[in-house]
C-alpha cells in the first residue's frame, strides 16, 4: 500500500530530515585521519539519544542481512558502498567513507547518505562522489507531479552513462514515512514515462550509489557489508524527498559546513549541482 502524506505529515518528515541531516554533517566533519569507525557510530549514537529519536537500523533485520543490525549508522570504506557494517577500523588518508543513515522523530522516518574523502582525496575519487551527487539532483529535479517514478530513475542512469560507471539495479531508492521502507523501489536506472505516477504526498528516498568499475557486488562476510565485485571504489547519496504541488521538497539537506569535496573540483557536474543546490 502507498501512502500519500498530507502537508502536515511532510513537515513532521522534515523535522526528523533536519535532525538527520545535522548528525550526517557532524559525521562528516568529524570523519579524519586516525579517527576510529566506532567513534562515529558512537556520536551518532549520542545525538540520537540527545534529541529522544530512534534508529531505524537497531535491530534492523531484512532478508538479505545476517541477524539484527545492532548499529545506527552504516559505514563503508572504499570499495564497499552499502551497509557497512560499523567495526574498529582507522580511517586513513585517502579513504572515501559512505555514511547512510535513517532515524524516526515522533513516529516519521528520514534517510539520508553521504560519501567523503578522508586526508588527501583522488581526483577519480573526487569524480565518483561528485556523480552520485550530481545523479541525485537531476533525480530531484524530475521528482515533480505528474511524473512517473521511471523518470526519476532515468535521470539517475543518464548521469551514470554520463560519467562512465555501470548501475546496479538490486539496491535503489524506496518509499519512506512512517517506517524507513515503504513501497515503490526506485531502480538507479529505467525508462522515462513508465512506472508509478508521481502525485503530492508521496514521499521516497533517492538513493544513486555507483561502483567505478563494476555493477556486480559481493557480501562481506559480516553478512551485511556490500562490496563492489572487482575491488573499485564506491560513492553513494541519498535524501528523503517530498513530492509536493510546487514541486520536491528535500527533506534532509545538510549544513553548508558539512565537507563536500566533490563540489570543490572545477568539472562542469559540480557546478550543476551547486547551481540546482542554490536554487532551493
Amino acid at each position: 500500500m502507498i501512502e500519500h502524506k498530507s502537508p502536515a505529515d511532510i513537515e513532521r518528515m522534515h523535522v526528523t530530515g533536519q535532525f538527520l541531516g545535522q548528525v550526517l554533517g557532524e559525521l562528516g566533519d568529524l570523519a579524519a585521519v586516525g579517527v576510529n569507525l566506532m567513534d562515529l557510530e558512537h556520536h551518532a549514537r549520542r545525538r540520537i539519544k540527545e534529541r529522544g529519536a530512534e534508529s531505524c537500523y537497531w535491530d534492523y533485520e531484512p532478508s538479505f542481512g545476517k541477524g539484527p543490525f545492532r548499529n545506527v549508522v552504516c559505514l563503508s570504506v572504499n570499495d564497499a558502498v552499502l551497509h557497512g557494517l560499523p567495526h574498529s577500523y582507522k580511517l586513513r588518508d585517502g579513504d572515501l567513507l559512505t555514511m547512510d543513515m535513517a532515524v524516526m522523530v515522533d513516529g516519521w522516518a528520514a534517510d539520508s547518505a553521504l560519501s567523503v574523502i578522508v586526508g588527501t582525496p583522488a581526483a577519480e575519487d573526487l569524480r565518483l562522489i561528485e556523480a552520485t551527487e550530481v545523479a541525485l539532483e537531476a533525480a530531484i529535479e524530475v521528482a515533480l507531479p505528474g511524473n512517473r517514478l521511471g523518470d526519476i530513475s532515468a535521470a539517475i542512469g543518464k548521469v551514470a552513462k554520463e560519467y562512465g560507471y555501470p548501475v546496479n539495479l538490486e539496491f535503489g531508492g524506496h518509499g519512506i514515512g512512517r517506517t524507513m521502507h515503504e513501497e515503490l523501489h526506485i531502480p538507479n536506472d529505467g525508462r522515462p514515462g513508465r512506472g508509478w505516477k508521481l502525485r503530492p504526498g508521496l514521499t521516497i528516498a533517492i538513493e544513486p550509489w555507483f561502483a567505478a568499475g563494476t555493477d556486480k557486488i559481493v557480501y562481506d562476510p559480516d553478512g551485511w557489508t556490500i562490496r563492489s565485485a572487482d575491488g573499485s571504489r564506491t560513492a553513494h547519496s541519498e535524501h528523503t524527498v517530498a513530492i509536493t504541488e510546487s514541486g520536491p521538497r528535500v527533506l534532509t539537506r545538510r549544513p553548508e559546513s558539512t565537507k563536500r569535496p566533490a563540489s570543490s573540483t572545477s568539472n562542469k557536474g559540480a557546478k550543476g549541482t551547486k547551481d540546482r543546490e542554490a536554487q532551493r
